[in-house]
């Protein structure tokens, strides 16, 4: 393996070594939105009669989808401990950890009984499973993110740092996909009986290709140079919370107003929403999956033109025309599902994805951009954590009680538009700082507020 060389412009020396981080990074990533992913999608189409069914079939849906939320709330604390970990004893270390976390909860959720076959019992392993999911995602994020942008030349870090962002649509396609293709081997009830578990159990193969993968990543040249000098700092954690709590909040907020949009598909909404047979839609449960997986596409294409454009008109500049497009968006996906076709299904979520990339394409780079050297593990991964309990943590569950309480999805259209225009708030308060030098000569130019009205130093 070649070795690794920290430059003025904070790139790799070599060039094989960032097509490696990048094809790592990409894979990585994709496996563990997967494993996220096949959960939130049988949340929608089956947990709530196999494990919540006693509540009722309202409630059930309800405490079905709050499941998926849990795993938000421990997400901060994946974060705390990958932030700390991240900084003191590198990137690459965490990222192996997290994904092996990850894969083994998901499988394990394959393996699990049934309601009917061991109670009450059943929900609470349900939810201990998933709560391991949210501490590994909580911690695998910041990782890959700095992996990617921190050995990236200056001048691409949007696009480099796109290659975890592209993890989320693909995990979205394989997760939506071969839930799709169980529905047609093991349709009607041998889906609920055994066809649900497959996907899960698959997750055992992907960990290991993903292990292969990330075992040959050289750690990134950002960290090594702050190792080299003994820079580390002792207290992360402390130190972002003392100096940049506004700024962890604001990043938050930023990433609050993709992710609650974007869990409309990836949290599963939408399909229990177009499949729900006492619903005004009741399409079947394979075309709808297959209609998500496309949407997926479109959201990987916008996903890696943000981080290309991002380079060339600015991280802010990109985020404000996302931020107008998701309007559009929201607006548009409603009308579009409730046509009951699956074209209409395809439509309207497609057209969400493209300003859903465009506001989540730029954010490795953004956060990376946002935070000094020997802090930037804890900022970038705590930022993103509350931010995902600020956003999708519970956006199905609430999407699910406005219709029941209003009749009508536009009380959801409006709940989701205001998401977005908080998105565009938190982005107008910050400051563009697309190429500024990341390693750790730099620390005082870096700890200097990007917030609009702070002082700068």
């Amino acid at each position: 393996m070649s070795s690794t060389r920290f430059t003025p412009t904070g790139s790799l020396a070599a060039v094989g070594d960032r097509r490696r981080v990048v094809f790592a990074t990409i894979i990585g990533t994709t496996v563990e939105w997967y494993d996220f992913f096949v959960y939130a999608s049988a949340a929608a189409l089956v947990f709530g009669q196999l494990f919540f069914q006693p509540a009722g079939e309202q409630a059930a849906i309800l405490l079905s989808f709050a499941t998926v939320g849990v795993s938000f709330l421990f997400r901060p604390l994946g974060a705390f401990l990958a932030g700390h970990f991240g900084d003191k004893y590198g990137r690459r270390v965490v990222l192996v950890l997290t994904l092996i976390l990850m894969g083994a909860a998901t499988a394990l959720i394959g393996l699990l009984p049934t309601f009917a076959q061991i109670g009450i019992l059943a929900p609470i392993l349900l939810i201990l499973l998933r709560i391991i999911q949210g501490i590994s995602a909580g911690g695998e994020w910041g990782g890959a993110v700095l992996m990617a942008v921190e050995h990236a030349p200056t001048k691409k870090r949007g696009l480099f740092g796109a290659s975890p962002q592209l993890g989320v649509p693909l995990g979205l396609l394989l997760a939506s996909g071969i839930m799709a293709l169980m529905a047609v081997i093991a349709p009607g009830d041998a889906f609920l009986e055994w066809g649900w578990r497959v996907p899960f159990l698959l997750s055992v193969v992907l960990i290991l290709i993903g292990y292969w993968v990330r075992r040959k990543v050289e750690e990134s040249p950002v960290f090594e140079e702050l190792a080299l000098r003994k820079e580390k700092a002792r207290m992360p954690i402390v130190q972002l919370f003392r100096k940049h709590l506004l700024l962890v909040v604001i990043a938050a907020l930023v990433f609050a107003g993709n992710n609650a949009v974007g869990y409309m598909t990836t949290g599963g909404y939408i399909q229990n929403y177009a499949t729900n047979p006492d619903g005004p839609i009741g399409l079947e449960r394979g075309p709808v999956l297959w209609a998500v997986a496309g949407s997926a596409v479109t959201w990987l294409l916008s996903t890696l033109f943000a981080g290309w454009i991002s380079d060339r008109i600015g991280r802010r500049t990109t985020y404000i025309l996302g931020w107008v497009l998701q309007l559009i968006g929201v607006f548009a996906l409603f009308p579009l599902v409730n046509t009951g076709t699956v074209g209409g299904l395809f439509g309207g979520v497609a057209i969400l994805t493209i300003g859903l990339g465009l506001t989540y394409g730029p954010q490795a780079a953004l956060y990376s951009e946002l935070f000094p050297a020997s802090i930037r593990f804890s900022g970038v991964s705590i930022s993103y954590a509350i931010g995902a309990i600020l956003g999708g943590a519970f956006a199905p569950t609430i999407a699910t009680a406005l219709v029941q309480a209003t009749g009508t999805t536009m009380s959801v259209t409006w709940y989701l538009a205001g998401m977005t225009v908080v998105g565009l708030v938190a982005t107008l308060l910050l400051r563009d700082r697309s190429g500024i030098p990341l390693g750790p000569d730099h620390e005082a130019e870096q700890a200097a507020s990007p917030i609009y009205g702070a002082k700068r130093a």
